[in-house]
């Protein structure tokens, strides 16, 4: 039988606080349990006025993380960039990186509505884990290019193409 969902929310990080708890799931996931160094979790898309932090966060108890995503507007570029999903090992079994992309795809659409005005679509591309591609396939994104290492696994580009209008 099959938990309850926990009651949850997902936010737009606004405070150094609440980064640090997106950090902090990003480490615990990525460098604690999948082993990737811990020098290239923090990275030059942290900090800058383009990237949208969410935090998946219990609504029982507010202070409690859950997951995290991040959306990147990189400069120069007409596409965004779906980045560092992580969900905690004991909130996995409820299917919250559904909610996590969702949240992230509604942000892009309206941040490109915004910016690009008159705009029919917007791009939101990933570098997928090559085990999380039929995960990501499901929202609808599609394989690019070549496989290609990512400090030191195997990832796949895919690109996803969202309607505006």
């Amino acid at each position: 039988m099959a938990s309850e969902v926990p009651p949850h929310e997902v936010v737009l990080v606004t405070t150094p606080q609440d980064i640090e708890l997106c950090m902090n799931i990003r480490i615990d996931v990525f460098h604690h349990e999948q082993g990737f160094p811990l020098d290239v979790e923090r990275d030059e898309y942290d900090d800058i006025p383009t990237t949208a932090h969410f935090l998946l966060r219990s609504t029982n108890s507010p202070s409690t993380p859950m997951g995290t995503i991040r959306a990147v507007k990189p400069a120069g570029k007409d596409y965004y960039k779906l980045t560092r999903l992580a969900l905690l090992k004991n909130y996995r079994q409820f299917k919250l990186g559904r909610t996590l992309v969702n949240s992230l795809h509604e942000w892009v659409k309206q941040d490109a509505a915004t910016k690009s005005p008159g705009a029919s679509t917007v791009t939101v591309v990933c570098h997928s884990q090559l085990y999380v591609k039929g995960f990501y396939a499901r929202f609808g994104y599609v394989p690019e290019g070549d496989e290609f290492d990512e400090d030191g696994d195997p990832h796949q580009k895919m690109v996803l193409t969202i309607p505006l209008v």
